[in-house]
């Protein structure tokens, strides 16, 4: 089989208004991307035939997905499925601690079925798609890289491609070949708890990471490494819109017009169809009252005709059910958008039944079901799968090597030194010594969970020890080996306690694991939320002790109270598991010099107060505390005042801020 090359791309920037949109709202002249080679005709030709041949039950098993926990591999070759995909903390045999092994075994017997042509039926590979977010999260030992905050603050192309890079080996080491990533979301309100998932909230960083990711997960769209075996299907999701809804809630509206929908929101999706992003994934959130899901303005007017995509589009998980007149087991409307792939995990055997119902009474049109399955059957093509054979046969299928390999651990440390941001450095506090005795106190000194954030082996990134990291390195552990070659003392306590006075104290703090609607909030204050760290910082400074602030979060958060009470203050996001890169900024050398300066600036203003929830570049509001672009370098002096208002009000501190998940 030969796989197709893409060109490279280029963006029309003088077009035609169009006409209509499903909305309602004014129409804007959306960008094409336009492939410069033709498509490969031995794939076309090989695709059509397929069709010729299948039968309307063999088509729409192929639209398709089901979770794992709900799909045997008799089901696969029952119904025709052509995909399946884990789900957050979803695990073969659901069992956690799964092994390579596990994985590609499971990969085996879905594949042997969906190949097995007994009875009539056709060899069409399966294809299984997972969450590989920030690594292959959900694989216990994989390397976990920084949040997508961090990777937006560190700025770095190359380092977000050799990132891509390295995660596509370790989904290959499982026997997958799909990844539902990047998230390309531009976030306008921190109160939504996806924050993380961004590199920004402006469009110009999303613009400059989001081709690079792809081309790290797909190989080089123009080159013979593209989808290869080295690599795999990236997804740009989620279209259109999801990080602008109304007051920051998950699966919310989003209200902008067609101009700031095109000129804000889509723009990660122009470099990431440039590099040849295969999949796309429609979002859960509405624009102007309409679901996306629903929207065939968006997903076909504009995505596919316009923007000319020829990949396949999937829906989320049961999002056509949010769609007006739907349930998650039967939505023509969906379909007739635009949606080809339908991820729905447990009621999928009724959503075939529906859908080929919709389909012999007319309500969905067959050529639109066979546009879907040329797209999905095209992909397939691309990627090679017709040809690779079992996923035990291809390279790199159960290397247990690849899993936490010391090359990407080396990778994920880099990428945790260049995300930091420091805030503040009152007197030039930083870099410390080695030689010193050194305090590490705070919850989430020696939480790998909580360094890691959501999307960690289980959905939420919660029920989790720091056993099952096997390979990671804590803070407190990073910090405890640079100390002790220093010729330093490290003393761990949590609570702040101890019974010899340190020169310095280090404490890490932040926000607990969340994903999704769960880490939706009501306002941006943190000491609200969780009150013990303040008050182990004020208790620390109070005796003098020099003190660095190392903040574990999703999404700035309003802390004047901490900054305050802290000589010196590091943003670290949500690093992962190689939290020794925090120790590598922190400290001088043995020699007592710089060994690594923080880089990292801001991709999200810092609010100036709780509430001030609209603090994005260019927006016309007062000043956030921290602009975009903001971030100290050791020898720059530090500007803050020496008190900041610590007015709050959002009243009771302890108190959860947390919306219930919709």
């Amino acid at each position: 089989m030969t796989t197709i090359r893409l060109r490279a791309v280029t963006i029309a920037t003088s077009l035609p208004l169009l006409a209509g949109c499903g909305s309602g709202a004014p129409t804007v002249a959306w960008p094409a991307v336009r492939p410069t080679v033709p498509f490969d005709t031995t794939i076309e030709a090989y695709v059509t035939g397929l069709l010729a041949q299948m039968t309307l039950e063999q088509k729409v098993g192929q639209m398709v997905q089901g979770e794992i926990q709900h799909v045997t591999p008799e089901d696969v070759r029952e119904y025709h499925l052509g995909s399946v995909l884990n789900g957050g903390g979803s695990f073969p045999g659901a069992a956690k601690d799964a092994t390579v092994a596990d994985w590609v075994a499971l990969a085996d017997a879905y594949y042997e079925a969906s190949m097995d042509t007994t009875g009539g039926r056709l060899a069409i590979p399966i294809i299984w798609g997972t969450d590989a977010v920030h690594g292959h999260n959900n694989v216990i030992g994989a390397t976990l890289f920084p949040h997508n905050i961090g990777l937006g603050a560190a700025r770095n192309g190359d380092l977000l491609q050799a990132i891509g890079a390295a995660t596509a080996l370790e989904v290959r080491a499982t026997g997958l070949d799909w990844t539902f990533a990047p998230t390309l979301a531009v976030v306008r309100d921190d109160r939504w708890g996806r924050t993380y998932e961004g590199y920004a909230e402006d469009p110009e960083i999303v613009r400059q990471l989001a081709g690079r990711m792809v081309t790290g997960l797909q190989g080089a769209a123009s080159s013979p490494e593209f989808l290869d075996a080295d690599h795999v299907l990236a997804t740009a999701k989620h279209f259109l819109g999801d990080g602008g809804t109304d007051g920051g809630i998950d699966q919310g509206d989003n209200l902008s017009t067609e101009r700031e929908l095109l000129d804000i929101h889509a723009q990660g999706y122009f470099p990431a169809l440039e590099a040849g992003a295969q999949t796309v994934m429609a979002s859960f959130n509405s624009w102007r009252g309409e679901k996306i899901h629903g929207n065939h303005y968006l997903l076909t007017e504009v995505l596919k005709e316009r923007m000319g995509f020829d990949g396949f589009v999937v829906s989320d998980w049961n999002g056509i059910g949010q769609v007006a007149g739907c349930t998650n087991d039967s939505c023509a409307a969906a379909i007739n958008a635009g949606i080809d792939m339908i991820m729905v995990p447990e009621d999928w055997k009724a959503i075939i039944t529906n859908t080929l119902d919709q389909v012999r009474s007319g309500e969905i049109p067959e050529a639109r079901i066979d546009d879907a399955v040329r797209r999905i059957l095209r992909v397939k093509a691309r990627a090679g799968l017709f040809t690779a054979g079992r996923p035990s046969a291809r390279p790199h299928a159960g290397d247990t090597g690849l899993i936490g390999a010391p090359v990407h651990r080396a990778l994920a440390r880099q990428a945790v030194r260049q995300s930091l941001v420091l805030l503040k450095n009152a007197g030039g506090l930083l870099p410390l010594p080695r030689n010193q005795r050194v305090l590490v106190a705070g919850a989430g000194a020696d939480d790998l969970g909580a360094q890691a954030g959501g999307w960690t082996i289980s959905w939420q990134g919660t029920e989790n020890t720091n056993e099952d990291f096997p390979g990671a390195t804590s803070i407190y552990a990073g910090i405890a080996a640079v100390v002790s070659a220093g010729g330093g003392t490290t003393v761990r306590s949590p609570d702040g306690v101890f019974t010899e006075r340190p020169d310095v104290a280090i404490v890490v703090f932040g926000e607990e694991p969340y994903a999704e609607m769960h880490g939706d909030i009501t306002s941006l204050s943190f000491s609200a939320e969780y009150a013990e760290p303040l008050a182990l910082l004020r208790r620390l400074r109070a005796e003098g002790i020099p003190v660095v602030s190392v903040f574990l979060s999703g999404r700035p958060r309003w802390v004047n109270p901490e900054l305050n009470a802290s000589t010196a203050f590091v943003a670290a996001w949500l690093p992962g598991t190689e939290g020794g890169g925090i120790a590598d900024v922190l400290f001088r050398t043995n020699a007592g010099e710089v060994q690594y300066d923080f880089v990292g600036r801001l991709s999200y203003s810092w609010p100036r107060d709780p509430l001030q929830t609209a603090v994005n570049r260019n927006d016309p509001v007062d000043e956030p505390l921290f602009p975009y672009g903001f971030g100290l370098s050791y020898g720059v002096a530090d500007t803050l005042p020496d008190a900041l208002p610590e007015t709050d009000p959002t009243e009771a501190t302890g108190r959860d801020l947390r919306r219930s998940p919709q």
